[in-house]
């Protein structure tokens, strides 16, 4: 991990525009646990609700989207990732530093505000928070990944980035039988499952499969955004 790249990153990061929405997205969430636990509908059955139905399927993939092409995917579309790539740095490292800060900022914005949902609602005592905070850590690890990898291979990582978050994983992925399994967010779920003794938290995939899977994935996917960043930079040179 090289530091100057970090810092680098995350200044840019937090200072571009698409930065406002990581802090609205996980507001929205926090104001409305807020104003659930104030008026006494905060049941288990809708705080579970609420943290799975906004926090891990709305809050979790839209910010890993945002962070994962965004600690990269600018500098690739203007050019100056090359000032990075012409400097004795592997590419591995480049790839590894960014995505080390990606999941940083999507754990500081996605997992964080999902475990103090959780505990608005439930308050401290309660394991479902903490699951679910586990959950979007761990899925916040292979959407970073993912989104990463997506913008070093193409321009358009965004767009494809929401139709698997939106399409695939938000609305195929609840009525083709078996392709839940091809989910990340499933697989998060799974690891909140085994966490929680909440009733109201019931997923149907094994959560040793959904950690292989998961583990899998994002070992593929930093494979091959740093194999794509080696041939870009020879494509540059060449």
């Amino acid at each position: 991990m090289n530091v100057t790249i970090a810092a680098l990153t995350l200044r840019g990061m937090l200072g571009r525009r698409r930065a406002v929405l990581l802090f609205v997205l996980p507001a929205v969430l926090l104001v409305l646990s807020a104003v659930l636990a104030f008026t006494g509908n905060d049941s288990l059955g809708v705080s579970t609700g609420v943290l799975e139905g906004f926090g891990m399927v709305v809050l979790l993939p839209l910010i890993a989207l945002i962070v994962g092409t965004g600690v990269i995917g600018p500098e690739i579309d203007d050019g100056q990732i090359m000032y990075v790539l012409t400097k004795p740095i592997p590419r591995g490292s480049v790839i590894l530093t960014k995505y080390v800060c990606a999941v940083g900022l999507i754990t500081a914005f996605a997992a964080l505000p999902i475990l103090v949902s959780g505990v608005l609602l439930l308050g401290p005592g309660s394991d479902v928070p903490w699951a679910f905070a586990v959950g979007a850590v761990q899925g916040g690890v292979v959407y970073g990944a993912v989104f990463l990898a997506l913008a070093v291979l193409s321009r358009n990582a965004v767009t494809i980035g929401l139709i698997y978050a939106l399409v695939w994983e938000s609305m195929i992925g609840g009525f083709i039988a078996g392709s839940r399994n091809l989910s990340i967010q499933s697989w998060a779920m799974s690891s909140v499952d085994e966490l929680t003794t909440a009733s109201t938290v019931e997923v149907d995939s094994s959560v040793a499969t959904a950690l292989v899977l998961a583990l899998l994935t994002t070992l593929v996917a930093l494979g091959l955004a740093v194999r794509r960043l080696s041939t870009l930079t020879l494509a540059t040179a060449d």
